[in-house]
């Protein structure tokens, strides 16, 4: 019997385990450890149970988690993102990693074209009004039609994808900074290429992120020199990962009116829930809530069970779908 521990999920695994009787799977064991508060720490509880499998959402595992569980085969995420997981590590000693990729792209693409439409109307900024005693339809910053308007994206995966016809359909252009996708790869879906990060944002009437986030690379891809390269009347949105964006510096634009507003489903201190940004007037913030439905939570965790299964179970065994490290290599 293998054992897959999932470790401060949220929901029970009723769900994961219905599925199992479902696929004829009787040879994965379902272990689940809930400690918000880590009475142990994560290192313990992972070296206690020595588990073949592992579901994270938030927790880091490094070289030295992965050498206190020598039985595991496989980390399978929840998530598109895998920054806290030493993927290099887990390769060296034979350990699959997967992820679930593109399982929310439409809802993430819907929510960050609501952002937009949100910033470009003030319907959060007059409603917060409204509720504070005021009455005036002209309050805050000066509005516009989107006709004309430049919709940038930084990078162009599932997500962006399916943003462009409705953006075009609102009558924006749509400008993609993406320095692995090809000009005519971005005309097939209507949209023209930057060839820089900085003509994306001095052309760019709204400014949105869809990249990963990689340390060195997109940590903190915009700060303080980007944001001065906006038009004072630009609107920024973050969908990605928090840290993509030096939230010092996104707060300080907003506040000296250096871009216009913002709207942010993501930031940098998640766990603790604070940012400067949640008091600003010309910021919305959600909270992580973008990929979020009935139909991709339920997907997310079907695919993550499915690869768990597909690395551990005679039932199901083959090599697991979505790979992050296709590369590794294990006995059969």
């Amino acid at each position: 019997m293998k054992k897959v521990l999932y470790f401060n999920i949220p929901d029970t695994l009723d769900y994961e385990r219905s599925l199992l009787h479902e696929w004829g799977v009787d040879d994965v064991e379902l272990t689940e450890i809930k400690d918000r508060e880590y009475s142990h720490s994560f290192a313990e509880y992972i070296a206690r149970e020595n588990p073949d499998g592992l579901v994270v959402i938030y927790d880091d595992v490094t070289a030295e988690i992965l050498d206190t569980c020598p039985a595991l085969k496989i980390i399978s995420l929840q998530s598109i993102g895998y920054n806290n997981i030493d993927v290099g590590a887990a390769t060296d000693r034979h350990v699959a990693v997967t992820n679930v990729p593109g399982y929310c792209a439409e809802e993430v693409a819907l929510h960050t074209i609501g952002m937009a439409i949100d910033l470009a109307r003030k319907i959060t900024f007059l409603d917060r009004d409204v509720r504070e005693g005021q009455w005036n339809p002209v309050a805050g910053y000066p509005v516009y039609r989107l006709t004309d308007k430049v919709f940038g994206m930084v990078f162009f995966g599932n997500i962006p994808k399916k943003m462009a016809a409705p953006l075009q359909a609102l009558g924006l252009s749509v400008l993609v900074y993406a320095p692995t996708k090809s000009a005519e790869e971005l005309a097939g879906y209507g949209c023209e290429k930057a060839d820089s990060l900085d003509e994306l944002l001095e052309r760019s009437d709204f400014v949105s992120m869809h990249c990963p986030l990689i340390p060195g690379v997109t940590e903190h891809m915009m700060g303080a020199e980007q944001f001065h390269r906006m038009k004072e009347s630009a609107f920024f949105i973050n969908t990605a990962r928090g840290a993509v964006v030096d939230e010092a510096a996104l707060a300080q634009a907003l506040k000296t009116g250096e871009i216009q507003a913002a709207a942010v489903d993501v930031i940098e201190d998640e766990e603790k829930a604070k940012s400067e940004l949640i008091g600003l007037s010309n910021c919305i913030v959600t909270p992580h809530a973008a990929f979020m439905s009935e139909d991709s939570y339920y997907e997310e965790r079907r695919r993550c069970l499915e690869h768990l299964c597909q690395r551990l179970s005679v039932k199901m065994k083959k090599r697991p779908e979505d790979l992050v490290n296709p590369e590794v290599q294990y006995e059969e």
